[in-house]
């Protein structure tokens, strides 16, 4: 009786078609999987033995639903196969653990594992079945059996089930399998570096702060910055440490090793209730040693906590470093990145600082800095001048990643910030003051959740380009122009919490795409207890779009923020102020784009660009975002990339990955460290020789012409990508016949290669 007065709503399967570029299209209708019902379970196989593959799909309570493939009947040239049944030992008689691997249509694969057993209570045919399209011939079929026997067919012609025999395997190959190409670009050599370094974080979690979040604010390190800091000629490295843990120097020796030393002793460590976030090395009060700036941030601590206030270090010339507790303004500001340079050009490093979320109170805007840099006779003061120099930067929104650049070539270094929520933006240094000119870039309606930026001449045309890290297509978030994703927070009960409710545009029940809340109803509850007597029943909830959820009352005085635009781009810089945002492959859209650096890397004239990423302070219902494995990008010099496998690159960084910088081994070798939050810290060695050029501190570009008449200008950073400081040095390859090189006073030297 109980059962029959609950309503049943069947809905039909779903198919999507592989796209061949990582991205799949919803064809249930044109395929004909419109047939409702509640599905559990789904298997394939070959049922008319007609070479393609039909579905069986069951159904709780009904029948099974039965769907034939129609494609050989209709298009049989173009629909061609290859079936392999494995016939294994009397231990494995249907050789399961098998690998087959087919090679045709110059340079074309698949491969296939031989386990029948495929998604929930299913288990499909035990064949494998390649689709081949066009193809009549495969050019060889390799199998590789569980006890290391092989075997190898070729000119295999297709539309046949092949039989293959354990028996009939004669070759052998390795257990151990092919891990990296022998010509890749890089090598993992953490382990002979001596750097044995886990990053440690206590699992803080912000949704209790706020329910509705979309992700953490509270796992964001930790950073690198690369410089000589003992004075030895050597780069070393500093890594920032969570709340109660410290930073960690790693200062290189002469053998190439490096030796770790904590900045702060235990003792500090025990009060430290703040984490390191943005990490600079540079020469704050000119006396030639790199010292120390660290940014306090992250979300564990309440809105204007003291355990914000940034810190500076004061380098004793040795390696050794001592607070200076009087050098910096106060400033209790949750924030991330650290950048500077020389804004007014006289002759001393300025910062740019900046400001990442208000805790408890996502996602409103807060300001970022700009500190002069007001040291004089060895000692260092930084005041805060940005409402008198930038005053656009007040309130200006969640910056995450910022770079100076001199994006207009006037000679003066302008900002670029990528923030969440925001456009990526660009201020305009005019003389020293700093204006907002993002509206008139072009790109100024993107909105997105950038998340890093780094810069090079990405298409050798004498002008600075920009690649701009975002979230990516791989998420349940999804933004367009026309669907963009929101953010409403206010206090929408008066209960003195700060609400945030983001949300999306998802198909309803008719199929047309409306505004619905993105998170379910027991975390709105969790938030708005008031919402209960509007949405007594989940039914009532899962039916609701957000015109309903909040109503014109509701949403007046609410901040209401919108992103348009999540995929990673390359920000290219048409000339005269204006840009134009180039998407990158596919995949670099797979995942959260953290660290970032851009070098020619494999010698071929053009800047190739390679990523450290994901992010696993996401909530639950969303799962984490963790399907990059560090990417190597190829650079065409001409706006496009193309990925390569980690076997060619080399490049393995699996974990919940984040900075990622460059440099130079005792030996001259060029390395990358990139970090991972509750992760190792990973070395990585380039496989060829190269040339560097050494840069003074006030070096900020330099002019670079080829062998075949192209010109390319390359800027010089103290940091660059997502809390990232790489060190500084130039990397020229065999094609450069002449090299210029400018400090920020506009002066201009001869390198001698």
């Amino acid at each position: 009786m109980i059962l029959s007065q609950i309503p049943q709503i069947k809905i039909h399967s779903f198919a999507f078609r592989n796209n061949q570029d990582l991205t799949f299209t919803d064809v249930s209708a044109n395929w004909g999987m419109m047939a409702p019902g509640f599905s559990n379970g789904a298997a394939y196989a070959d049922l008319d033995n007609d070479g393609d593959l039909d579905l069986i799909i069951n159904n709780i309570n009904d029948e099974a639903h039965i769907y034939r493939n129609m494609s050989r009947e209709r298009d049989p040239d173009n629909n061609n196969y290859l079936q392999i049944r494995f016939a294994g030992d009397s231990l494995n008689k249907n050789g399961f653990g098998a690998w087959a691997e087919l090679h045709y249509d110059q340079g074309k694969q698949q491969v296939y594992e031989n386990t029948p057993y495929r998604g929930y209570l299913s288990t499909i045919q035990d064949i494998a079945h390649f689709g081949l399209g066009k193809v009549r011939m495969v050019d060889s079929v390799i199998i590789k059996w569980p006890d290391g026997r092989m075997q190898l067919m070729q000119h295999v012609a297709s539309n046949q089930l092949l039989t293959v025999h354990i028996r009939d395997a004669t070759m052998h190959y390795s257990f151990a399998g092919k891990t990296i190409d022998s010509d890749a670009l890089f090598t993992e050599i953490t382990d002979s570096t001596g750097i044995h370094y886990r990053h440690e974080q206590r699992d803080y979690i912000d949704f209790n702060i706020q329910k509705l979040l979309p992700h953490k604010l509270s796992e964001y390190g930790p950073a690198i910055a690369v410089g000589d800091i003992d004075g030895n000629g050597l780069e070393d490295m500093v890594v920032g440490g969570s709340a109660f843990h410290s930073a960690q120097l790693f200062l290189q020796q002469p053998g190439g090793r490096f030796i770790q030393k904590a900045l702060l002793p235990d003792s500090v460590c025990k009060t430290k209730a703040r984490d390191d976030l943005g990490i600079l090395l540079f020469d704050a009060d000119g006396d030639g040693d790199l010292d120390l700036y660290i940014t306090s941030g992250g979300y564990e601590n309440p809105q204007n906590s003291s355990a914000y206030q940034d810190h500076l270090y004061v380098n004793d010339g040795k390696g050794n470093f001592k607070l200076d507790p009087d050098a910096l303004p106060q400033n209790f500001t949750s924030k991330l990145c650290v950048r500077a340079a020389d804004y007014d050009r006289d002759g001393k490093l300025d910062l740019f600082i900046s400001g990442r979320v208000d805790p408890g109170n996502y996602p409103k805007p807060v300001s970022s800095f700009i500190y002069h840099n007001d040291s004089k006779d060895g000692h260092i003061h930084f005041t805060d001048v940005t409402n008198s120099v930038a005053k656009d930067l007040v309130n200006i929104g969640m910056v995450c990643d910022a770079v100076w650049t001199d994006f207009d070539n006037d000679g003066w270094p302008d900002l670029i910030l990528a923030g969440e929520w925001m456009p990526v933006t660009f201020l305009k240094n005019d003389k020293g003051v700093f204006k907002d000119v993002t509206g008139s870039t072009g790109v100024g309606d993107k909105t997105g959740w950038w998340n890093s930026i780094t810069a090079g001449d990405f298409d050798n045309d004498g002008d600075i380009d920009y690649i701009v890290g975002n979230l990516g297509q791989n998420s349940f978030y999804r933004g367009s122009e026309k669907y963009p994703v929101r953010a409403y927070a206010k206090d929408f009960d008066n209960n003195g919490i700060y609400d945030v409710i983001p949300s999306l545009y998802l198909p309803d029940v008719n199929g047309e795409k409306k505004e619905f809340p993105a998170q379910g109803r027991d975390d709105l509850l969790k938030q708005i207890t008031a919402m209960r007597k509007k949405f007594p029943t989940y039914r009532s909830y899962a039916l609701a779009t957000m015109d309903q959820v909040l109503t014109d009352k509701d949403r007046k005085g609410a901040l209401i923020l919108e992103a348009n635009d999540f995929q990673t781009a390359l920000l290219r810089n048409d000339g005269n102020g204006k840009f134009t945002l180039v998407p990158l492959p596919m995949e670099a859209q797979l995942s959260v784009i953290n660290g970032m650096v851009a070098d020619d890397f494999d010698g071929d004239g053009n800047l190739d660009l390679i990523m450290n990423g994901n992010d696993y302070g996401t909530e639950v219902s969303v799962g984490r975002y963790d399907a990059l494995n560090g990417l190597f990008l190829k650079g065409d010099g001409n706006d496009g990339f193309h990925a390569k496998t980690i076997l060619q690159s080399g490049i393995f960084i699996p974990g919940n990955g984040k900075a990622l910088v460059k440099l130079k081994s005792a030996n001259g070798k060029y390395l990358l460290a990139a970090s991972q939050n509750r992760g190792d810290l990973k070395i990585f060695e380039l496989n060829k020789k190269v040339k560097t050029i050494n840069l003074e501190p006030q070096d900020v570009k330099a002019t670079i012409k080829y062998k075949n008449g192209k010109t390319s200008t390359q800027e010089f950073y103290y940091g660059s990508s997502f809390l990232s400081q790489s060190g500084r040095f130039l990397l020229l390859n065999d094609q450069v016949i002449d090299v210029e090189i400018t400090n920020g006073k506009g002066i201009t030297r001869k390198v001698n290669l």
